[in-house]
């Protein structure tokens, strides 16, 4: 099939209203513009350069976690929720009650992403892992009674009050499993000859627009993106989120997947696609290239002043790199130390500019290595 000849599909009517049943998408592709060849081969040095760096750091699932992080905050906003990567990072008992759901549906995103990143060690991404993910990522949260961890049974829109006013109505749910079939047989099919990148973008468009559960379709097609390229070996670590580029171009993002549909015009898609995987990786790597700076600076110059301390602090700032939000009630219980210990070593890199109190109370304070978290949430580059 030759992308700019695609047809994305077709509108059926129903009752009352008219859904888009896709085309399958399980089949050799090509094309004939040289921009996107131009873009692909940018993507895959800028990807090959971030696996480079992934593979450098010692220790690199440590800051891993920050990056699943961020994904999970900048993933779950573009669906509407309010949490900020600080509150993402707090603790259960931390969160203001007020910011509680948002938060939880946050939580159920990286602990999804975890649990799917560990089964790609002995599973490929299947129908049957993206199910599993989207039962974690629906525990306990708004649209927890819709049906979690299975496909859906029903017709679902999106945007509009009700279906009568949707902004797209996707294929009706007799569809889906033959839909979804046909899309797993893609991310696997040995003999076509399709660069994984290419298959990412057509993956994540087939699957939004089936959106085979009736909630939470947004978040599990982004994560499957990262899902695909750790499973084919594209990336060697999970390092390479795209929401973050999405959520800023938010409204490009959206426009550009309905264009597909509207006007089959699965190209600009591609090209938009091939450049949030280039301006992410670069932004992934300035974002090693800091932590390499950060750490040295702090394990060389900073924390060597504390003498006899030195040995718990090294401890203290290996734990911060993957929890970078601090009680001395948690240096207590990570050091098995006093309080007075473990205030003072707060005290202690407050003072090396390591860490700030972010809570202004005098009790159950809360400290924070910004200068270590403004690595992450620093603003996409264009």
């Amino acid at each position: 099939m030759k992308i700019e000849e695609f047809k994305a599909g077709r509108f059926r009517q129903e009752y009352k209203y008219k859904s888009f049943v896709p085309n399958k998408v399980n089949q050799e592709w090509i094309w004939n513009d040289p921009k996107i060849n131009s873009l692909l081969s940018e993507a895959d040095l800028n990807l090959g350069n971030l696996n480079a760096f992934s593979l450098y750091i010692p220790d690199v699932d440590v800051f891993i976690r920050m990056h699943l992080v961020k994904e999970a905050t900048k993933s779950s906003r573009i669906e509407g929720t309010q949490t900020e990567m600080e509150d993402a990072l707090l603790k259960d008992n931390e969160i203001q009650p007020g910011k509680r759901d948002d938060w939880k549906e946050v939580q159920n995103y990286i602990q999804a992403m975890n649990h799917s990143i560990s089964n790609l060690k002995t599973l490929p991404v299947s129908t049957r892992m993206l199910k599993e993910a989207h039962r974690i990522l629906m525990q306990s949260v708004r649209g927890e009674n819709k049906t979690p961890g299975e496909f859906r049974t029903s017709q679902n829109w999106v945007g509009g009050a009700t279906i009568n006013d949707a902004l797209f109505i996707p294929p009706p749910q007799s569809e889906v499993n033959e839909l979804m079939g046909d899309l797993e047989n893609f991310l696997h099919n040995e003999n076509i000859d399709v660069p994984p990148l290419i298959k990412a973008a057509i993956s994540h468009y087939q699957f939004e627009t089936i959106h085979p559960f009736l909630d939470g379709n947004g978040r599990i097609g982004r994560l499957l993106i990262t899902l695909y390229m750790v499973g084919v070996g594209v990336l060697q670590k999970p390092t390479l989120y795209l929401s973050d580029y999405f959520e800023k171009y938010r409204t490009i993002y959206y426009d550009n997947l309905n264009l597909v549909r509207l006007k089959n015009d699965l190209v600009q898609w591609i090209k938009f696609f091939l450049v949030a995987v280039i301006e992410t990786s670069k932004n992934g790597i300035e974002t090693f290239q800091g932590i390499l700076k950060l750490k040295e600076n702090i394990e060389n110059e900073r924390i060597i002043k504390l003498g006899k301390k030195i040995p718990n602090a090294r401890k203290v700032i290996k734990k911060l790199y993957s929890e970078p939000i601090i009680s001395a009630n948690g240096i207590v219980n990570f050091l098995n130390v006093t309080p007075a210990t473990a205030n003072s070593l707060i005290q202690d890199f407050v003072n090396l500019g390591i860490l700030n109190e972010i809570t202004g109370g005098r009790r159950d304070r809360l400290f924070a290595f910004t200068e270590y978290m403004n690595l992450f949430t620093k603003k996409t580059k264009i």
